[in-house]
């Protein structure tokens, strides 16, 4: 029914106002009755087979919702209902910001992609800690963090640990992004020496909590064999829980929308099928890599159940969804979900 009939007038009206209608419809879709049982019955599957144990903690499936998505947390309890195993929220910053002028959300149908240069748009990392304190469904929920487009690198960590802080006692794990093409000069914060400082203050401050939560770390799927060996190293110096594979690319290659469409549209980062190979490959390398107790979890292109396999049999122990969710609907939960059973 939603790539029959909804999506194709959904794909009619600009990305980002859709985004908006759809959400808001959501929330007031699920205060009906039946509303909820209705969204089990189709979309959720329960079978202690999904069970993933990942960082100390008990997934009730491997397929989670991407950050990006909820940055706000504000359907947290609806998306449950739909089925996914665990949730991210963010990119969360101190302050509230607007983001990048817009229109900054497009669609490459051909392509099954998006290209977004959102900016970490947010309403601040404080009114996502009220509203996930009062949220009704105990699914597990990932905070992403960032820093403020106006914090200069230097100063990026007090933002980090601010986001950390606000943030420990109403989510079950942490992931430091770091790699959004969408923020001046953030990728910088990739490099070796920025990243291990970052890090090992963070899991410094997080060390010191009576009980330390998993902190992860996004990376770009733009980044070179040595760049990769520089994370594998300081994932290991620092204890990391995990790693997450991949964030947008920046790359443009082998796409079937016109070039003239790709110019008009500018920079940002795309999504979608197109980089289903390339975050594969991070993963596969990153598994091979790191040590075994650095759990993997794989988003970049999952838009078929197949491409959730692939992305587990390359070494990730969960996978997330982003644009597949905008393209094949909430339906796409239950097949990955019904395949990995099978």
């Amino acid at each position: 029914m939603y790539k029959n009939l909804l999506r194709p007038l959904l794909f009619k009206v600009d990305p980002e106002k859709v985004h908006h209608l759809t959400t808001s419809a959501l929330k007031t879709g699920f205060q009906l009755p039946l509303a909820k049982a209705i969204s089990r019955g189709m979309f959720q599957v329960s079978d202690k087979r999904l069970e993933r144990k990942v960082f100390g903690l008990t997934f009730p499936n491997p397929v989670g919702l991407a950050a990006g998505f909820d940055k706000d947390a504000r359907l947290i309890d609806e998306f449950a209902e739909m089925g996914f195993g665990f949730i991210e929220i963010g990119t969360l910053t101190p302050k509230p910001q607007a983001g990048n002028p817009k229109p900054r959300l497009f669609r490459l149908p051909q392509d099954g992609a998006i290209i977004n240069r959102m900016g970490f748009n947010n309403e601040g990392v404080d009114q996502a800690v009220e509203r996930l304190r009062s949220r009704k469904s105990n699914v597990i929920v990932g905070g992403n963090i960032g820093k403020n487009k106006v914090t200069p690198n230097e100063q990026a960590l007090q933002d980090y640990l601010y986001c950390f802080d606000a943030l420990y006692d109403v989510v079950d794990y942490f992931v430091v992004n770091v790699s959004s093409p969408n923020t001046p000069d953030l990728r910088a914060l990739q490099e070796k020496e920025p990243l291990r400082d970052l890090l090992s203050n963070l899991q410094n401050r997080n060390q010191g909590k009576a009980k330390p939560k998993p902190l992860l770390l996004k990376i770009a799927p733009d980044l070179n064999q040595a760049q990769l060996d520089d994370i594998v190293e300081i994932a290991a110096q620092t204890q990391l829980s995990g790693v997450i594979g991949t964030n947008t690319t920046i790359s443009r290659e082998g796409l079937q929308t016109s070039g003239q469409r790709i110019t008009e549209i500018g920079a940002g980062g795309l999504s979608g099928k197109p980089l289903t190979s390339a975050s594969t490959e991070v993963l596969r390398y990153l598994r091979k890599q790191l040590p075994e107790a650095i759990r993997l979890i794989g988003v970049g292109g999952i838009m078929t159940p197949e491409d959730a396999v692939e992305k587990l049999a390359a070494g990730a122990d969960l996978v997330q969804l982003y644009t597949g969710f905008i393209y094949e609907g909430p339906s796409l939960i239950r097949q990955i979900n019904e395949r990995l059973l099978r």
